[in-house]
């Protein structure tokens, strides 16, 4: 499948792979075949891959849902899915999510590069990624509401995660837009930059992660992951066993 037919493409320089929703004309709607693409990317990438970048093409990251192939009848459609019994129509919705939850995997450390909208789905995107730099004209919005859906791309416990229930329940339950100095006054941009400067904070970002030691930075984002929901005494306890690791690592005495 080429990004014509997809939407989407991977591509990889050593460390880092760029993943990029290519649909510049409909501000990077996403379709069933972009998800089902970006599930593969995970298999496809190489195991030097460091760094995941996530981007679209043109003035948007991602408008959301494509209308036009959700609304129609064929594979994907609103109108198909109401058809299934409702553990195929669940298992068909969990395939999607793999589209976005290899962004959390333990081996790379994944970077939304956001400017224009992120929409609905779009927002569930950025959300999937650990990090997310924003230009100053970004405009999210967690939109299914307005759809009379619920966000079903894995975005609910991260956004959760990052702003607490109360404003993530505001925020789904409205469905309302917010620019991106309000992301990031309430935790949801590691960084806001002009939009012509967008570029070069994701490559200076993405620098200062190459920096570090691999295996360290593997073991910091597992530490980190867990930490929500593990006692200060586990944490502890893990914080123990992970520097155990790496001082035999370094020793040359690692397994």
């Amino acid at each position: 499948m080429t990004a014509e037919t997809t939407g989407v493409l991977l591509h990889c320089d050593g460390p880092v792979a760029t993943v990029t929703l290519c649909r510049p004309d409909v501000l990077n709607a996403q379709t069933p075949a972009i998800w089902r693409a970006m599930s593969d990317f995970s298999r496809d990438l190489p195991g030097d891959v460091r760094v995941v970048v996530v981007r679209g093409e043109g003035r948007s990251f991602s408008a959301g849902l494509d209308l036009s192939v959700a609304g129609a009848q064929g594979p994907g459609s609103f109108a198909e899915l109401s058809t299934l019994p409702e553990q195929e129509c669940a298992d068909r919705i969990a395939g999607y999510q793999q589209g976005f939850t290899w962004l959390h995997r333990p081996d790379v450390i994944s970077v939304a590069a956001v400017q224009g909208h992120a929409i609905g789905a779009g927002f569930q995107l950025a959300l999937a990624c650990d990090l997310r730099v924003l230009a100053e004209d970004a405009k999210l919005s967690m939109a299914e509401v307005t759809l009379g859906l619920v966000p079903d791309l894995a975005g609910t416990k991260r956004l959760v995660e990052l702003v607490g229930y109360a404003r993530a329940l505001e925020l789904c339950a409205t469905g309302r837009r917010m620019d991106a100095a309000e992301a990031d006054r309430i935790g949801l941009a590691n960084l806001v930059v002009p939009n012509a400067e967008l570029d070069a904070a994701v490559r200076d970002l993405t620098a200062g992660l190459l920096a570090g030691d691999r295996d360290a930075v593997v073991e910091i984002k597992a530490l980190l992951a867990g930490a929500a929901g593990r006692s200060h005494t586990e944490q502890q306890r893990a914080e123990r066993e992970a520097q155990t690791r790496r001082l035999r690592d370094l020793a040359g005495r690692g397994e």
